[in-house]
């Protein structure tokens, strides 16, 4: 059995933080960011279909196969569960702190990659964080008061009593949440300039994503690590494609 799959780009391309985000014309909301485990679920369950002509003459092997099917689900949830615990540098996943932060992350239109790996940073106050934020919260004192009991919260959420426990959290969260990852709109004007042949953009995009993880130069940091201007928001092959493209 060879196992492939396509499509590891797509969600790399969010911007605003949106639970039903997804890149494609009229996907439809069964292909969003956060119903993937769902389509994952779907998948899966049509590799079953195919592979259940090959075993049913044994009992056995059926059995272990709708077992392992109907725990699906479940598996799936465990790493789901795992990955923000680790992304919130928790020890355990904590439905509440979660919950809470993705109303928040919602309601104030948040960068998704920029959020996470400010947090990384471990800050005591929300200012940092306002760098990922798309929403205008400098009015907004009630938002901005729930974003503070919420770091509070996730402050005493998380293992660090001295200086070595914190950096060595700051490092472990930053190793999961990249500083870089590769956007659209970074993609257009590389590949408008390869067209013409220039492969100057296309060559330094290699070179950043390569290291999403790791701190680049200043120059670099201003040009990748940052939000997606306004004019690029709801243009064609900048915020949506077709699916075939």
């Amino acid at each position: 059995l060879g196992g492939f799959t396509l499509d590891y780009g797509p969600f790399g391309f969010i911007d605003r933080f949106d639970p039903k985000y997804q890149p494609w014309t009229g996907g439809g909301d069964h292909f969003s960011f956060f119903n993937q485990p769902q389509a994952a679920m779907q998948n899966f369950y049509m590799f079953s279909k195919a592979v259940h002509p090959m075993i049913k003459s044994d009992t056995m092997a059926v059995e272990e196969l709708e077992k392992i099917l109907n725990g699906f689900p479940e598996a799936m949830q465990e790493q789901v569960e795992a990955m923000w615990a680790s992304k919130l540098g928790l020890e355990a996943f904590d439905a509440e702190l979660y919950n809470e932060l993705m109303m928040l992350m919602i309601k104030t239109s948040v960068d998704y990659t920029i959020f996470f790996r400010e947090l990384s940073h471990l800050p005591e106050e929300v200012t940092p964080l306002q760098k990922s934020f798309y929403a205008d919260t400098s009015n907004n004192e009630e938002l901005l008061k729930r974003w503070s009991q919420w770091l509070e919260k996730w402050q005493s959420s998380i293992d660090v009593t001295t200086p070595e426990t914190r950096a060595k959290l700051s490092e472990q969260m930053k190793s999961v949440n990249s500083k870089y990852t590769l956007r659209e709109w970074f993609l257009v004007p590389a590949y408008k300039a390869a067209e013409k042949g220039d492969y100057s953009l296309i060559e330094e995009l290699q070179e950043v994503m390569t290291k999403p993880y790791d701190e680049q130069s200043k120059e670099m940091e201003a040009k990748y690590y940052a939000k997606k201007p306004s004019q690029f928001f709801d243009i064609a092959g900048i915020s949506h494609v077709s699916c075939s493209s």
